[in-house]
């Protein structure tokens, strides 16, 4: 016999080789009827697995992030068989669970349409009817390359090969046979008819390899219930309307040319309105904080990144070296190092320490074309970058005051729900990085220092640190709760010894200062396309590109209308007045909600006779009629204190 040792702690015997769904029989129907899978010494595993050894067992049963995963990817497997019934020619790639749902990777067919998707999600639901029992196959090597060669399988052959192991799994579920891991739910029929929906077609080169065939993937999406479907194609649906990529051409403010280059962003005077409104708030704040701020060529000669450790590093994210009278020049993939240049420019005391410097400054890196995604991964953005020098005494105040900073920056954007990650070496693979191991400590106990003083809870990111040190990862939560990269603190003390920095010391000696990365909206670009989504384009009055739209009832009031509107610019608002576009009222009303404009100021001709607006919201929340002058306080009010509603 053999002992298996359950999560609460007790041990049962059981007899070797016995089936893990026995087991869960043993300790109880009802586990054995809501188990999905198991977990063994920490390993996923199939019910129809065995144990042959003494163990750590624990069951996996349904609603679990685990269970998910197994639902998703018999889901994966009930497509693959709906497609092979409706296309016998097709190949089988790979189909695995993902976040949300799962795909599959089919080869040797042509692009499937929409209609073609919704033929194979009806044949899908006729396998999930004819509640087949899903067999699991241990088999050797031999055996499934035979079985595998007679269904005509080349992509799977090809994986099988792959494999070290001298005996596979292959999962057979009626006439479909696949090569997999596993683990997969007992039957078919556990699958909910109602609960899940295939949701879109892409290309994928097999094994992501550009020189290898496209296939084609069908993107589904699976729940337990019919009701967590739903919830989740809701999201998606206002993901979509949220989309910032649609959004900035709704609204004017970005556009994308492929004709004049991928991945380069054009601003539009609305969009540049806005950046500069954030550029002009991020300086404010930053001369406010003690910094200063820099400016930086966009080229610089190799022996820059050469020293600073990035061609060594970094080179597949850098462009092609630019030929300058016989030197070669990068396009600058960050600012470090020459934010260094001007330290090194002359000799520095510990009485100028701390020095920080700000940049907004425009940086290149070469993205590939398939990773590109309107502003959220461009070729060209604006890093909002900053160095800060310091002596070893002040590093703790440092790393402190930069991330109250950052979370002050952050929050007057309207952002107040934040996860931090604290990236640290992975011990297993000390050739990724550079310096002492006493500095890596020293670093790492700073930044934790500065989190545990804030009592912010952190998750540490083991071998998620850059090559030249720690850092501390600040992760922003959207409308939709979906958690994005913004601002990063990260230590150095690489670059300070590769250009040898140093100032003179109290005791009039040279030493080695330290430095602080930091980047706090990141890409200026992807900052604010979180932003579009945020907001879903409806910006804080102070943010907004035109603050009000003047719009009159007719031709007869447009002289009101202008200087109501000439009013509105003198008092600092950003107005605009629509007489000119002849058009009705209705269509004007509409036409300023769809271009979210906050607030509405309608003439007529009775405004004009009593010298008042009538006010109305972009939410169509109607106020009635106001004196401008009330107007104009409660607009200049919300800018003033950069109001979120």
């Amino acid at each position: 016999m053999i002992h298996v040792t359950l999560p609460d702690g007790p041990k049962m015997e059981v007899c070797p080789g016995s089936m893990l769904v026995e087991v869960a029989r043993l300790i109880g129907p009802r586990l054995a009827q809501a188990a999905v899978c198991a977990v063994v010494d920490g390993e996923l595993r199939d019910l129809r697995d065995t144990v042959h050894k003494d163990c750590c067992l624990m069951f996996v049963t349904r609603g679990s992030a685990q269970a998910m995963e197994v639902l998703r990817h018999t889901t994966a497997h009930i497509m693959a068989q709906a497609v092979k019934r409706l296309f016998p020619k097709a190949t089988l790639g790979i189909g695995p669970a993902i976040e949300d749902g799962f795909y599959y990777d089919f080869g040797d067919v042509e692009p499937f349409t929409s209609e073609q998707l919704l033929s194979i999600e009806a044949e899908m639901k006729k396998i999930v009817g004819e509640a087949l029992p899903i067999k699991r196959m241990d088999v050797s090597r031999d055996e499934a390359r035979k079985i595998l060669s007679q269904s005509n399988e080349p992509l799977k052959l090809e994986l099988l090969e792959d494999l070290e192991q001298q005996r596979v799994t292959l999962y057979e579920q009626g006439e479909f046979v696949d090569l997999c891991g596993g683990p997969q739910l007992q039957n078919t029929s556990e699958i909910r008819v109602n609960a899940f929906k295939l949701m879109s077609v892409a290309g994928a080169y097999w094994r992501g390899d550009e020189g290898r065939p496209m296939l084609q993937r069908i993107y589904g999406t699976a729940w337990e219930k019919k009701k967590e479907l739903d919830t989740y194609l809701d999201k998606l649906a206002d993901a979509e309307a949220r989309d910032h990529r649609k959004l900035i051409r709704e609204l004017d403010l970005v556009s994308f040319h492929e004709e004049a280059g991928a991945g380069l962003a054009y601003w539009h005077p609305k969009g540049g309105r806005m950046r500069v409104l954030i550029e002009d708030y991020w300086r404010k704040l930053h001369y406010e904080g003690g910094y200063d701020i820099v400016f930086t060529p966009h080229i610089g000669r190799a022996w820059l990144w050469e020293t600073s450790g990035h061609l060594a590093f970094y080179k597949d994210g850098m462009y092609s070296p630019i030929d300058v009278d016989g030197q070669e020049y990068y396009l600058k993939p960050m600012n470090c190092p020459f934010h260094i240049m001007i330290y090194n420019s002359r000799t520095r005391s510990y009485r100028d320490l701390p020095l920080r410097w700000a940049e907004l400054g425009t940086v290149y890196r070469h993205e590939r074309s398939g990773t590109l995604h309107g502003l959220l991964r461009v070729r060209g953005f604006t890093q909002d970058d900053a160095h800060i020098f310091c002596t070893p005494e002040q590093i703790d105040d440092e790393i402190l005051r930069v991330l109250d900073f950052s979370l002050n920056l952050l929050r007057g954007f309207g952002f107040n729900e934040f996860r931090f990650e604290l990236s640290v070496r992975d011990p297993n693979t000390p050739k990724k990085y550079v310096g002492e191991d006493y500095l890596w400590e020293q670093a790492e106990a700073s930044l934790v220092g500065a989190l545990d003083i804030r009592k912010l809870a952190y998750e540490r990111m083991e071998g998620e640190a850059v090559f030249y040190g720690p850092k501390i990862d600040i992760k922003i939560k959207d409308a939709l709760n979906r958690s994005w990269q913004c601002t990063t603190i990260q230590f150095d003390f690489n670059l300070p010894g590769r250009f040898d920095m140093s100032y003179i010391g109290e005791d009039g000696k040279q030493h080695r200062p330290y430095m602080i990365h930091r980047a706090l909206l990141g890409a200026l670009e992807r900052f604010y396309a979180l932003l579009v989504e945020y907001y879903a384009g409806a910006f804080p009055v102070w943010l907004s590109p035109i603050q009000a739209a003047v719009l009159p009832v007719t031709e007869l009031v447009s002289d009101y209308a202008c200087q109501v509107n000439s009013t509105l610019v003198e008092a600092g608002i950003r107005a605009e007045d629509w007489s000119s576009h002849d058009r009705t009222l209705s269509y004007l009303i509409r036409q300023a909600q769809l271009e979210k404009i906050p607030y509405m100021l309608i003439v007529g001709k009775r405004e004009a006779k009593e010298e008042n607006v009538s006010l109305r919201l972009r939410n169509m929340e109607d106020l009635g009629p106001r004196p401008l002058s009330e107007v104009i306080t409660m607009i200049k009010n919300k800018i003033d204190n950069k109001e979120l509603l």
